[in-house]
């Protein structure tokens, strides 16, 4: 399939080839078309997939010049990803000969401002996260977003997260009862599942998760912490490589503030996206960023997700996510277009059920620690877990022959003698502990 099989207007196309656009990816073609039919999307695939132009497109050329109301509204879980999306929102609709306008609302930015603005004007497309949006059409009742036909929830599982769902579900509230529905998730929790079923007419799943779960150049180690400073870990890793630029993903803002000033304090370019920034030293960390002024980048899941870095050579999880699908979208900011990427995680030892999941899915992990300011192979976790079980199966044989068998079987009996083994492993482990 082909761009130009999508039947778009002309100064779509002058985009496309500004933007150097070649051909649809996987998720374009699956999308496009459904919503040029009309249909409610759910759609879940990997970080740079190209899911965001999978709806810009299609949307940007159902646009209707001179309306003067609002005709789609976008909404992202932050300001950054909002900031992204309007950016190519607007680097397409700037080929068009009509003048569409394109507005942006997040947090942090002169509210004042923006209603005075809407007390004569509409914008046509409203992109921003959801408190901004809610206050300024829910609350206050000046944008006038119960006019709009499209409504795009993007990354909808970090929207819950995040807390913005009873938001989102106010304004859906308020929408035209033929409403076009998109919604983009990395994962559809249970929690978001009313929510779909409430406002999407019978929807069409789009999923492309488990395709290409993982770049053939992409790299995917394991390091076991063995109780030792994540921080000291961190240095001795970054002795070992030399990074284009490294994010290291931390499970909280506490952490990513925390790693940030280490790493600072002992000379390295360091960046942080996390949500105790303000909104303006938000923005001018982005602009940083992209600029390449760090070789370094401390983040959040939430503050980083969909966001487009450009160059990033390795991921280090500091800490490994709770959801494993996290996890793949983590490692899927590297080893783009074809290049080389190398993950690089800090394991504790309760965390052999999560990777053997992440393994079921077919990752594939080295692993590895650091002697001599070099990585050496160690199968430490396969290791122990083969220990620990050959020294089970030798504790239980020595159990099960104090437990005598009796020649004639009762009803129940093979429960009683199970019970009567476990209870007997029991007080041997029990004596082990305390030589």
């Amino acid at each position: 399939m082909e761009f130009k099989d999508f039947g778009f207007k002309p100064f779509i196309y002058d985009a496309l080839n500004a933007l150097k656009f070649e051909e649809p990816t996987k998720i374009q073609q699956e999308v496009i078309p459904l919503i040029q039919k009309g249909k409610d999307v759910i759609g879940q695939s990997q970080t740079g997939s190209g899911k965001s132009h999978a709806f810009l497109l299609p949307l940007i050329n159902e646009l209707v010049p001179n309306k003067g109301e609002v005709q789609y509204v976008i909404t992202t879980p932050t300001r950054e990803l909002a900031e992204q999306i309007h950016n190519m929102t607007t680097e397409i609709v700037k080929h068009s000969e009509v003048d569409f306008k394109v507005k942006r609302y997040v947090g942090g930015r002169d509210r004042d401002k923006e209603l005075a603005w809407l007390e004569n004007n509409q914008p046509d497309i409203v992109i921003g996260t959801p408190g901004r949006i809610w206050d300024l059409s829910i609350k206050e009742k000046k944008l006038l977003i119960y006019k709009t036909k499209y409504f795009v929830v993007d990354e909808a599982d970090m929207t819950l997260e995040a807390g913005f769902l009873k938001e989102i579900d106010n304004m859906a509230g308020t929408m035209d009862e033929n409403l076009q529905m998109m919604v983009f998730s990395a994962t559809i929790p249970e929690q978001l599942k009313p929510f779909l079923k409430k406002y999407m007419k019978v929807p069409i799943h789009i999923d492309l998760t488990d395709q290409n779960v993982t770049p053939v150049k992409l790299v995917h180690n394991l390091m076991p912490t063995r109780n030792r400073d994540k921080n000291k870990m961190l240095i001795n890793i970054f002795n070992v490589i030399n990074p284009f630029l490294a994010i290291i993903f931390t499970n909280t803002r506490k952490d990513a503030s925390e790693v940030a000033n280490f790493l600072r304090d002992k000379g390295m370019k360091v960046g942080e996206i996390h949500g105790d920034l303000t909104s303006r030293n938000r923005s001018r960390m982005m602009r940083e960023i992209r600029d390449l002024k760090y070789q370094y980048i401390v983040a959040t899941d939430i503050a980083a997700r969909g966001i487009d870095i450009e160059g990033v050579s390795h991921i280090i999880n500091y800490s490994l996510p709770s959801d494993p699908e996290f996890y793949i979208h983590r490692s899927g900011r590297t080893s783009r277009k074809n290049t080389e990427g190398l993950v690089i995680s800090l394991y504790d030892r309760e965390d052999d059920d999560y990777l053997s999941r992440l393994e079921k899915r077919g990752i594939k992990f080295n692993y590895i620690d650091i002697s001599k300011k070099e990585f050496v192979p160690t199968k430490e976790r396969n290791k122990r877990k083969t220990r620990e079980k050959k020294e089970m199966s030798e504790i239980e044989k020595k159990a099960r022959g104090k437990v005598k068998k009796k020649k004639r079987v009762a009803p129940g009996y093979k429960k009683k003698y199970k019970w009567k083994v476990e209870n007997e492993m029991k007080k041997m482990n029990k004596r082990k502990r305390r030589k």
